[in-house]
């Protein structure tokens, strides 16, 4: 494996020493395919892809590294990172942020070779799967442009009228096709709870009873990322319930 490593950090001499630290590290082995001087420029990067670890600056004009590494995990695929800091005092959050390894300067080439190792082992194809592999997507057309919406990303699937409504935690988007279709390609995601609605497994939060002025007693579910409640039609009740044990 030859990690793309994109160094992102405000100061040219700290950019100019790790790559040159990189160059001395031999195992894996590692190809600098850019540089970026603040967030927006990574990002710019980032965005095109390619690359499979940042080494990531904190303290930087504007956006610091923290954030971009907050809107990194919103990505589907979103390359590993390691900070690289003069501050110890962030650690506890740079982990919470799921980062791979946090250095302070200055850096020795023996601790920056270790971290490249701990990236390597994380990115490597665990159980025969393929970590190059597109996860499971929905193509959605809308508004004449073509998107592909990842199913881990989908809390609910909704059917309206001639389409389903395929809710994330960010946005809606309208998917022409047939529920139960859906329902039999990705039964291993998505449970039904009612004969317009599948919801994501692993977004299930509570199964609550909720009282309806018009129509009774009934269940509802809350799910990881949005605000409103579905209803679970009773023939269901016990197939969700199952969700939250998995």
């Amino acid at each position: 494996m030859t990690l793309k490593v994109l160094i992102v950090d405000d100061e040219t001499l700290a950019r100019s020493r790790l790559r040159t630290l990189l160059g001395e590290c031999t195992d894996p082995r590692v190809d600098v395919v850019g540089e970026a001087g603040n967030a927006v420029q990574a990002m710019e990067q980032i965005q095109r892809g390619n690359i499979d670890l940042v080494l990531l600056d904190i303290h930087m004009p504007g956006v610091d590294g923290m954030a971009l590494a907050a809107t990194l995990r919103q990505m589907t695929a979103p390359p590993t990172v390691v900070f690289v800091t003069a501050y110890a005092e962030h650690a506890v959050q740079a982990f919470e942020l799921e980062a791979a390894d946090y250095l302070t300067k200055p850096v020795r080439r023996e601790r920056l070779q270790q971290a490249l190792q701990k990236v390597e082992k994380l990115r490597a194809p665990k159980d025969g799967i393929d970590s190059t592999a597109m996860p499971e997507c929905l193509i959605i057309q809308e508004r004449g442009r073509s998107e592909r919406v990842a199913l881990q990303d989908v809390v609910y699937l909704k059917a309206e009228l001639k389409y389903i409504t395929v809710r994330t935690r960010e946005k809606e988007h309208i998917y022409d096709g047939a529920l139960s279709d859906l329902e039999s390609r990705y039964a291993h995601m998505f449970v039904r709870i009612h004969r317009n609605a599948l919801v994501s497994r692993r977004a299930v939060r509570a199964v609550e009873k909720h009282n309806d002025p018009t129509e009774g007693e009934g269940w509802t579910v809350r799910l990881d990322g949005v605000e409103e409640r579905l209803a679970v039609s009773r023939r269901q009740l016990a197939a969700v319930r199952e969700s939250l044990m998995g």
